[in-house]
């Protein structure tokens, strides 16, 4: 089932008699295709671009949220070294390393529950 297409987020689990808004962008006009439809040309591989409309495409979970804290000076000392090799911020270091973290948290996680 189509999940999600670069920026945009389709719903799953949609019915057939469902209609999903689209953009003849000939025409710059509104056409309804189904959910169904819609998953059959994503599934062939054809190109479905013409068919959303980016105009309001969110990212999903990507809103930002400025957060605090407070690291020892060794610790930005250190973070800033590895920025620099890498040719990044330190926010961006910290970012990276958080989000590779949180990745293999997911991993063993989902490893632990099918090894049950």
């Amino acid at each position: 089932m189509l999940e999600s297409i670069g920026l945009v987020w389709l719903p799953t689990g949609m019915e057939t008699l469902e209609l999903f808004p689209c953009v003849d962008r000939g025409k710059k006009r509104w056409i309804y295709m189904k959910a169904k439809e819609l998953d059959q040309k994503f599934d062939n591989g054809e190109d479905i671009l013409d068919a959303v409309d980016l105009s309001k495409a969110k990212r999903v979970m990507q809103d930002q949220k400025r957060v605090n804290v407070d690291f020892p000076a060794w610790m930005l000392e250190s973070l800033d070294k590895a920025a620099s090799r890498v040719g990044v911020t330190r926010q961006t270091i910290i970012k990276i390393w958080l989000a590779e973290r949180l990745e293999q948290l997911a991993a063993n996680k989902a490893l632990q529950r099918t090894s049950r």
